[in-house]
């Protein structure tokens, strides 16, 4: 997927008037890093890819869309929902463009040793999850905690966060984010 995703990000960097060097000079992104995941040489992490995208502005939810949902839908199979993230992660949306809705809903993966990365994340908002199966550890400002089955968590999204499952299972749960801001 990544030859892809740097095919889209170059496409709506363009669509935006940017170069990559002002790209780089918004996010702090290195502008060799923006090159190398546009050429699909660099798979960018969660947080990453976050940071070059708030950069144009866009959420990940717009930047993986690929229907603009004209007609409000109300089920969604399985195999329709949208994937957000690339990698050892993987963000499965309900919905694809949630422009005009309120929440974004998500059945996340993280394979053994995955995470959304160096940088911690921060975006408008609260999210919340529910661990289904394996571990993850979960950082919030200064908190930090290892989650099981059936634990959750529950914050302000402005706070910096990060996740990683330091197990050797993957790591499957549902979570949900208001607005949909990620």
């Amino acid at each position: 997927m990544h030859d892809d995703l740097g095919a889209r990000l170059r496409a709506l960097r363009q669509r935006h008037r940017l170069s990559q060097r002002e790209l780089a000079r918004r996010t702090g992104v290195a502008n060799a890093s923006i090159s190398q995941i546009e050429a699909g040489k660099l798979n960018p992490t969660v947080s990453m890819l976050k940071r070059v995208l708030d950069g144009i502005p866009v959420s990940l939810s717009e930047f993986f869309s690929d229907d603009l949902d004209a007609a409000e839908r109300v089920f969604f199979r399985a195999a329709e929902l949208t994937e957000i993230a690339d990698g050892g992660v993987s963000y499965r949306q309900v919905g694809g463009n949630l422009r005009e809705r309120a929440i974004q809903l998500l059945r996340e993966r993280y394979e053994p040793g995955a995470g959304t990365g160096r940088h911690a994340l921060r975006h408008d908002g609260e999210e919340c999850g529910l661990i289904l199966s394996g571990r993850l550890r979960v950082t919030v400002g200064e908190r930090e905690q290892l989650l099981g089955p059936g634990d959750a968590y529950y914050f302000r999204s402005n706070q910096p966060h990060t996740f990683h499952n330091p197990g050797s299972d993957a790591c499957e749960l549902v979570s949900a984010c208001t607005p949909p801001t990620f």
